[in-house]
């Protein structure tokens, strides 16, 4: 079994955002997988799916970014599921607009969700896929990651979406190693 969760605040008011690229990447997921959140489970949006005899469970977190651990540490228990069995899509402000980074451990790197989850899991070890927001110097962090992309950066936001996506797809059946592999591009 395995738990892939996007990160993001629910509320139309942050769709679109900078801090939701987790789950603008988790949505682009569930469709290529054919599946729909269709359930609230584990203070969560919750979809559940056998793909190629592996159980496939997609989280998106109804308790905001900052309390992202609260969910998944509930579906990690009803499920028995392990840290290693976990993989984290997210926002990063520290890469540009369109750039990947799939890493298999490391820290939160002053990321809200990331802290939160680390606390509720309490291991700093699991997959996550970073997804480049960028960030403008003059602009206060907070209003930067809830600010929307501008029209000029779509085409690079969707390109990385839609990797992220496959790369997640692509970690279903092959090991983490070979997904960075295949998807870490200089």
């Amino acid at each position: 079994m395995k738990i892939i969760i996007g990160l993001g605040n629910i509320g139309r008011e942050y769709e679109n955002t900078r801090h939701n690229a987790g789950f603008m990447a988790i949505d682009k997921l569930a469709q290529m997988l054919e599946m729909d959140f269709n359930q609230e489970k584990f203070s969560a949006y919750f979809s559940k799916k056998k793909i190629d005899g592996e159980d496939i469970i997609l989280l998106k977190p109804t308790t905001y970014m900052n309390n992202s651990g609260i969910a998944l540490r509930q579906c990690m228990d009803f499920y028995k599921v392990s840290a290693e069995d976990i993989l984290v899509l997210y926002d990063d402000m520290d890469m540009p607009v369109g750039k990947l980074r799939l890493r298999q451990k490391g820290s939160a790197g002053g990321h809200n969700g990331i802290k939160s989850i680390i606390s509720h899991i309490g291991t700093q070890e699991f997959d996550r896929i970073r997804i480049g927001i960028g960030k403008d110097k003059m602009i206060p962090v907070v209003d930067w990651v809830l600010g929307k992309f501008p029209q000029e950066q779509q085409e690079d936001l969707n390109h990385a979406l839609e990797q992220a996506a496959k790369a997640a797809k692509f970690s279903i059946k092959h090991s983490f190693s070979d997904t960075m592999n295949r998807y870490n591009k200089k």
